[in-house]
C-alpha cells in the first residue's frame, strides 16, 4: 500500500486503486490523446532516468514554463521530483526580466518551455541566465531540443535502482518547489514549499471535494504554475480522476462542450464572464421566453440554500430548474457538478445563482504560502455558505490578530521565502503565518475575508477604507470590467475605471444610441458616462457616506495581465495602476 508523503507517491497511489486509462488527457493537432496512469509512471521514471544522465542532483533547480496546462507538465513534475531536484513553476505571462530574475535568482539548470513564443522571451536573456544549461520544449521547435529526447535517452532502464535510491532519498519535510508570486509591488518572492506543506494539503481537503473515486472527469485551464491548480491536479489523481487539459482560455467554452466535466476550477473573473454571457442571450429574447429567463433569474438571486427560504420558493425554483436553468447546465456541458473558486472575492449573487441553477460554485481561501487551502465551502452536512469561504480544513489553526488579520499555523505553511530570512521572519511569528488579510470567523463556523490589509487607506478625515469591498460591489455592474479604488490621505474616495466595452456597445445598439466606435470615444461619451454615474449612485447606497465613491474617471485600456495591470491571478497591481493614471488622479483630486 503507498503511504502519500511526497508529491510523487500520487501517481503510484492512483495506479494501485484506480489504474485510468485517461489519467491524463490533452488536445494534440484536434484530437484527445489519452495517457493512462502506467504510461504516466513509466514516462516519469523514464525523465528521472535520463535526468540522473545528464547529471542532476539532488537539490537541483528545474524551471517548467508552459502556456497551457498539458500531459507534459505532470510528466515532468513527478520526473523531477523523483531525482530529489526541485521544480520551479514560473508563470508563462510575466516579463522577460522577470524571467531573468527568477532563473538567476532559483539557480534553474534546465529550463522547460511550452513552444515558440516562450522560447523567444527565454532566449533574449538566455546570455543574462549563466547557470542555465540548456533549454528543452515540448512543442516540436527547430533549433530547440525536445523533450523527447530524454524519454529516449530514459527509455534504458538500468539505472532505475538508482533513481529508487534517490527516491527513498527525499524526505517529506524536503523542498519540493519554489514558486514565485507575482506580487502586487516590488520583485517577485520565491515561496518554498515542501513535499509534506503540499501533500498535507491535498489529503487535508480531500475530505471537503463530494467526488465519486474513479468516476469523475475534470477540466483543468488555470495556470499550473499556480499552486491552487497544482494542488487540485494532486487532489484529482488521489481520487482517480480523469484530468483534461484545457486548450486555451479562447477555447474553455469548445473544450466544455467536448469534456463534458464533472468539475472545473475557476477564479471570479471567469465566473462573472460565463453569466454574463448567459444573461446577453437572455436579453435576446422575446415575448413569454423572456419573461421566463428574467423571472428565474429574479429567483435565483434570492437563494438561499438549505431549503432556507421554505416551500413555496422551492416549489418555483422547481420549475425554473426544468425550464430555464437545465439549459444553463446544457451549456456547460451537461455534466458539470461542482466548480471551485479561489483567489479572490466571488460575488455573493453569482454564488447564488449558480448554486440555484444546480451549478454549485465552491468558494474557497487560502494563500501561494499556506499550499494554498486554508478553509473551503462543502454543499454537505451544512458545510456551505453564501458570502464566506468555507469552513477551517482539517489540521489548520487560525487565529484572528487584534487588527483583524488572518493569522495561519498547520503543516500546509511554508518553509520559508528562498533566500530571504528577513522576509521570512516577518511573516511568519511565533508559528503563525500573517496572510495579510482582514477576516472574521462567524459563530457557526465560517471564514468570512474583508479586506487586505495593505491595501486600507485612511482619507484625510480620518475614516478607514476598504478598497475590495468597494471594488467587488461596485463590479456587480455589467458597466464595469476593472475598477480600482484611490484616495488615500485624500479628502474622499474615487476609483479609476475600465467599462465592460463590449457590454457597452451591446447596450448602445439595444437603445440606439449612437456610442463611438473605439474606446477613446465611447469613454468620452456623456451619455456613457451618465450611464455609469447611475450604476455608481445604485451601488453607493450599501455603503456609509464617507465610503461612498465620489468621483470616477473612465479608462480607454483594456487592464490585462499583458499590459501590467493585473497579476497573473488577476489582482490588480495598485502601484502600477496608478502610476499609469496619474494624471486622471490629479484631475480627480485638483
Amino acid at each position: 500500500m503507498t503511504e502519500i508523503t511526497r508529491l510523487f507517491d500520487f501517481p503510484y497511489f492512483q495506479l494501485e486503486h484506480y489504474n485510468i486509462p485517461d489519467a491524463l488527457v490533452t488536445k494534440y493537432n484536434g484530437v484527445w490523446v489519452k495517457t493512462s496512469t502506467e504510461e504516466y509512471i513509466a514516462k516519469a521514471n523514464a525523465i528521472s532516468r535520463a535526468l540522473l544522465r545528464i547529471g542532476v542532483k539532488k537539490d537541483d533547480k528545474i524551471a517548467l514554463i508552459s502556456s497551457n496546462n498539458r500531459t507534459e507538465w505532470s510528466i515532468m513534475d513527478i520526473g523531477i521530483l523523483q531525482t530529489g531536484a526541485q521544480t520551479v513553476p514560473i508563470y508563462p505571462t510575466i516579463s522577460e526580466v522577470d524571467y531573468e530574475y527568477i532563473l538567476n535568482h532559483s539557480g534553474a539548470i534546465y529550463c522547460f518551455v511550452s513552444d515558440t513564443e516562450i522560447l523567444k522571451k527565454i532566449n533574449l536573456i538566455k546570455q543574462n541566465v549563466p547557470n542555465l544549461k540548456e533549454v528543452f520544449s515540448f512543442d516540436e521547435i527547430e533549433g530547440c531540443k525536445n523533450w523527447q529526447e530524454l524519454l529516449i535517452l530514459g527509455e534504458d532502464q538500468s539505472n532505475q535502482d538508482i533513481v529508487e535510491d534517490r527516491k527513498n532519498n527525499v524526505n517529506p519535510q524536503d523542498l519540493a518547489t519554489i514558486i514565485y508570486t507575482s506580487g502586487t509591488t516590488g520583485k517577485p518572492k520565491g515561496v518554498m514549499l515542501s513535499h509534506r506543506n503540499i501533500v498535507s494539503n491535498v489529503l487535508d481537503s480531500a475530505p471537503r471535494i463530494p467526488f465519486t473515486p474513479g468516476k469523475s472527469r475534470a477540466l483543468s485551464f488555470l495556470p499550473v504554475c499556480h499552486i491552487f491548480e497544482r494542488m487540485i491536479l494532486y487532489l484529482y489523481q488521489y481520487y482517480g480522476i480523469s484530468i483534461y487539459f484545457g486548450e486555451s482560455m479562447d477555447k474553455i467554452s469548445d473544450n466544455i462542450k467536448e469534456v463534458k466535466p464533472t468539475v472545473m476550477t475557476a477564479v471570479p473573473r471567469l465566473i462573472e464572464k460565463v453569466y454574463d454571457k448567459i444573461y446577453s442571450k437572455g436579453l435576446e429574447l422575446k415575448g413569454i421566453k423572456r419573461k421566463l429567463f428574467f423571472w428565474a433569474v429574479e429567483l435565483g438571486l434570492k437563494y438561499e440554500p438549505y431549503g432556507a427560504n421554505g416551500f413555496w420558493y422551492e416549489s418555483q425554483l422547481k420549475i425554473a430548474r426544468k425550464l430555464i436553468f437545465s439549459k444553463w447546465r446544457e451549456g456547460l456541458g451537461g455534466h458539470l457538478e461542482l466548480m471551485v473558486t479561489g483567489s479572490a472575492a466571488l460575488q455573493p449573487r453569482l454564488t447564488r445563482i449558480f448554486a440555484a441553477a444546480e451549478i454549485p460554485i465552491m468558494e474557497g481561501y487560502g494563500l501561494t504560502e499556506t499550499s494554498p487551502v486554508i478553509a473551503v465551502n462543502d454543499m454537505r452536512n451544512y458545510g456551505f455558505k453564501v458570502g464566506a469561504v468555507g469552513k477551517i480544513i482539517d489540521n489548520v489553526e487560525i487565529k484572528i490578530a487584534q487588527d483583524g488579520e488572518i493569522l495561519c499555523k498547520g503543516l500546509n505553511v511554508m518553509m520559508g521565502y528562498y533566500k530571504d530570512e528577513t522576509l521570512t521572519n516577518e511573516a511568519i511569528q511565533d508559528g503563525y503565518f500573517h496572510t495579510g488579510d482582514i477576516g472574521e470567523v462567524d459563530s457557526e463556523g465560517f471564514l468570512k475575508i474583508t479586506d487586505r490589509k495593505k491595501e486600507m487607506f485612511k482619507t484625510s478625515g480620518g475614516k478607514y477604507i476598504s478598497p475590495q469591498l468597494l471594488e467587488n460591489a461596485m463590479k456587480q455592474s455589467r458597466f464595469i470590467e476593472q475598477i480600482m479604488v484611490i484616495g488615500d490621505g485624500q479628502k474622499m474616495p474615487a476609483a479609476f475605471i475600465q467599462p465592460n466595452f463590449e457590454f457597452v456597445k451591446e447596450w448602445g445598439k439595444l437603445h440606439k444610441i449612437t456610442i463611438g466606435s473605439t474606446n477613446e470615444e465611447m469613454i468620452a461619451n456623456p451619455k456613457v458616462i451618465n450611464r455609469i454615474q447611475e450604476e455608481i449612485d445604485t451601488l453607493n447606497k450599501k455603503f456609509g457616506n464617507w465610503e461612498k465613491i465620489k468621483r470616477f474617471e473612465l479608462t480607454p485600456d483594456n487592464w490585462t495581465v499583458d499590459s501590467g495591470h493585473l497579476t497573473p491571478t488577476m489582482k490588480l497591481k495598485r502601484k502600477i495602476v496608478m502610476e499609469k493614471y496619474i494624471d486622471l488622479f490629479h484631475k480627480i483630486y485638483s
